[in-house]
């Protein structure tokens, strides 16, 4: 089965890579892409992999102050609710920002659809924090997938040191990232004209970044097809 799923994953990567081609800038990318980008994270089954991987996570709890960097259409922010849930616990608030309005637009129309009302949403820009509402800080987790790969190389460690000045004393941040490999390279680096980073990378920009420890947990089994995609980062504050 772990099979089928990869060659069925490369096969769609495939066919998105080629229409994706002539959409260089992320915004417009994601504007006119954004129900394919939800069918095709629905068909490689990310949303499980996301969800798995939080249902092994054993610093869930109560109470936790949520931010998801980048909500896109909504994967993440999905994914940690359904777990909280299954666990039996509620976080005390979520918040979730995109840049681009259409996938924006996408997630509160999945909200909707499924009555959860808890979760707050936002416009704004990795790299302008600022325009955040004020209260939106001091989080216990701040989650990002699949966002930071657009932020250009050079700006990259900003982007993180922003997003660390948003956690409280003990936060932490869990990134979930396109890694670099033989199958990315070509759908993802170059037809999606995304940024890809190895795991030493990864390891020095979350230091010079100024956060204290990072670790690559990985995703569990029940979703370890996702690892041939992306790295996942736990990095404490």
């Amino acid at each position: 089965m772990r099979g089928i799923v990869q060659r069925g994953a490369a096969r769609v990567l495939l066919c998105l890579a080629v229409s994706f081609v002539a959409t260089p800038d992320p915004v417009a990318l994601f504007t006119e892409r954004h129900e394919t980008y939800a069918r095709f994270i629905r068909l490689v089954r990310y949303p499980q992999g996301l969800r798995a991987f939080f249902a092994h996570d054993p610093e869930l709890r109560s109470g936790l102050r949520i931010l998801d960097a980048g909500c896109g259409t909504g994967a993440v922010t999905l994914a940690l609710l359904g777990a909280l849930a299954r666990r039996g616990l509620d976080a005390s608030s979520m918040h979730a920002f995109d840049l681009t309005p259409a996938m924006i637009e996408h997630f509160r129309g999945v909200l909707a659809r499924r009555g959860i009302a808890n979760v707050e949403t936002a416009r704004a820009d990795v790299l302008a924090l600022e325009s955040l509402p004020h209260t939106w800080t001091d989080y216990d987790l701040i989650v990002t997938a699949s966002m930071l790969e657009y932020v250009p190389r050079g700006r990259f460690c900003e982007a993180l040191a922003g997003l660390r000045r948003r956690l409280g004393a003990n936060g932490r941040l869990v990134l979930f990232i396109t890694r670099r490999n033989p199958l990315t390279r070509p759908l993802i680096g170059r037809w999606w004209r995304s940024n890809l980073y190895s795991k030493a990378e990864l390891t020095r920009a979350f230091r010079d970044a100024g956060f204290s420890n990072a670790r690559f947990p990985g995703f569990p089994i029940a979703a370890r097809h996702l690892s041939v995609w992306g790295h996942v980062v736990d990095a404490a504050r």
